[in-house]
């Protein structure tokens, strides 16, 4: 008997199995995807800088100056210039004043004071579009300017809060504010007479709420069954607050800088126009002086002629008269005389 060659008996089962395997097939279980080295690299070409996949969801400046006004990234996000472009998860917390955000293809978001607003979008949009903005605050107030947002239908804008998931329809312009209070007080402010409709409805309850082009709508409580569709208050961000001037600046406290003069005194009469209130002697003689009012000041005046125009100024009291003798005090006089006691 020949023994062949190990190399000649694999050869021949090699060829045996692939005889079987072109006359019955291959069976499901035995395929096996080729190895990815094998196959070709295929051409991709490089994202448009301009397409909004490939553009970022907001870009924030940041004022290193400015510790306690500037605002705070957290997130996807990557530095540079003095800009953060921000992507999908990221939040925008403001200071203690309002940032202006800017969101390409879309408009600028301004986050008021104190207020975090998270951002997200829809990766699953095919390429081209524009995907919804998932913009969601839990509280404080924001603004959103949309020039021309191309986002609409099922990929629309869409405000997420605590009790209401507000949606923005597109395409087209709008501006939008909304501001949470206490106890779930949410108010919706669609400005503009051409702007576009906005739908809130309640994330626990079932019904909506269309908010009209121009109308500002609070709805009290978290509630749509409590609306005022006639809101006084504004929605959006508060008026800034006024700078309080330092009285005493720093500089002075340190010796650094002169401190300003002191006011000058408030101006007194001069010491010689005094007014002295003159004592007056009634005619009776009885020598119980009065006091009598003040008369009104009189004119500026030399100081020595003063106490001579006091003097002019007090009246002279008339002399006591003198009583009539008597008939025995005449005739003692009479008396008198004769002996020459006179």
């Amino acid at each position: 008997m020949r023994v062949l060659p190990r190399s000649r008996l694999c050869l021949s089962a090699r060829i045996l199995c692939a005889t079987l395997i072109a006359a019955l097939g291959v069976p499901a279980w035995a395929q096996t995807a080729p190895a990815a080295a094998a196959q070709p690299a295929a051409a991709t070409e490089p994202a448009d800088a301009d397409s909004p996949a490939a553009a970022p969801l907001a870009i924030v400046p940041i004022d290193a100056s400015d510790p306690g006004g500037a605002a705070t990234v957290t997130g996807a996000l990557e530095v540079a210039g003095g800009k953060a472009m921000l992507g999908a998860g990221s939040s925008i917390t403001s200071g203690a004043s309002t940032t202006q955000v800017v969101l390409p293809h879309r408009g600028v978001l301004r986050v008021c004071a104190a207020t975090t607003v998270k951002l997200a979008a829809d990766s699953s949009v095919p390429a081209g579009d524009t995907p919804g903005l998932l913009m969601a605050i839990d509280h404080g107030a924001m603004e959103m300017s949309f020039a021309n947002t191309q986002a609409a239908g099922s990929n629309a804008d869409i405000v997420l809060t605590p009790d209401f998931r507000i949606l923005i329809a597109g395409p087209g312009s709008s501006d939008l504010k909304v501001r949470l209070g206490a106890d779930g007080d949410t108010c919706v402010d669609n400005t503009g007479t051409s702007a576009p409709y906005v739908v809130v409805s309640s994330l626990f309850d079932e019904g909506l709420y269309r908010v009209q082009p121009g109308q500002r709508v609070m709805f009290q409580h978290g509630s749509l069954n409590e609306v005022v569709d006639t809101e006084k208050e504004p929605c959006g961000c508060p008026p800034p607050s006024k700078t309080v001037v330092n009285e005493f600046p720093l500089a002075v406290s340190e010796g650094l800088a002169p401190s300003p003069a002191p006011a000058p005194p408030p101006a007194h009469p001069a010491s010689g126009t005094a007014t002295v209130a003159p004592l007056v002697y009634p005619g009776n003689a009885s020598g119980n002086a009065k006091v009598a009012p003040a008369p009104p000041a009189p004119a500026p005046a030399a100081p020595a002629a003063a106490p001579a125009a006091a003097a002019q100024a007090a009246p002279q009291a008339p002399p006591p008269k003198g009583k009539k003798p008597g008939f025995l005090r005449r005739v003692g006089r009479f008396f008198k005389r004769i002996f020459g006691a006179e």
